[in-house]
């Protein structure tokens, strides 16, 4: 569990100095350059993520069980997981509804896909992962509207090209991580 809880500490505290040290970021930035700092950036967090996979593999080794969901929790898991796919690719696809609307989709995405996976399953490892997950996201996403609304910043309105788009992608990412992804790189079949 150990490492599982050093990634998240890496990776999910590299990705909040938005929220606890912009100014020391915007300094570091401005000291290192905008490569130099993206390179630095991009190597602790690929550093993290890896931790976090590893760690959790090694904590399925071990497993703790906190709680039984009920299956339909499973399902509802699936559903979950379909409209963080559609908020991921929300942030990423131009001028869609959703992201002029929400200002921040991919950290709802975030927020969705570990509350629904908090409800889906019961091990401590699991807990630890998406329960950190979602506080973090959900004070980032607290942070990021707070300075939206101080810097006046504005989302550009949406289109019903990039509504349509967004659903699509998302959808089509959905059933290729659903029924062939998660089974492969995770070792569960979340559609059993």
């Amino acid at each position: 569990m150990s490492v599982l809880i050093l990634g998240l500490m890496l990776f999910l505290g590299l990705h909040s100095l938005r929220i606890l040290a912009d100014g020391w970021r915007a300094g570091q930035i401005q000291r290192l350059g905008l490569k130099r700092w993206k390179g630095l950036y991009s190597l602790f967090a690929i550093i993290g993520f890896v931790l976090i996979c590893w760690g959790f593999a090694l904590a399925r080794q071990h497993p703790v069980l906190l709680y039984v969901p009920p299956m339909w929790l499973r399902h509802l898991n699936a559903l979950f997981t379909l409209v963080a796919f559609v908020l991921f690719f929300a942030a990423r696809v131009p001028r869609n509804h959703f992201k002029a609307r929400l200002h921040h989709p991919q950290v709802l995405a975030v927020k969705v896909w570990a509350f629904g996976h908090l409800l889906a399953t019961g091990m401590l490892h699991d807990v630890v992962l998406f329960g950190a997950f979602l506080l973090w996201a959900m004070a980032l996403f607290a942070a990021s509207r707070r300075r939206d609304r101080r810097d006046g910043t504005t989302y550009p309105p949406g289109t019903l090209k990039g509504d349509v788009l967004t659903v699509v992608i998302g959808l089509v990412a959905w059933v290729i991580f659903a029924l062939w992804l998660h089974r492969w790189l995770i070792g569960v079949n979340p559609m059993a």
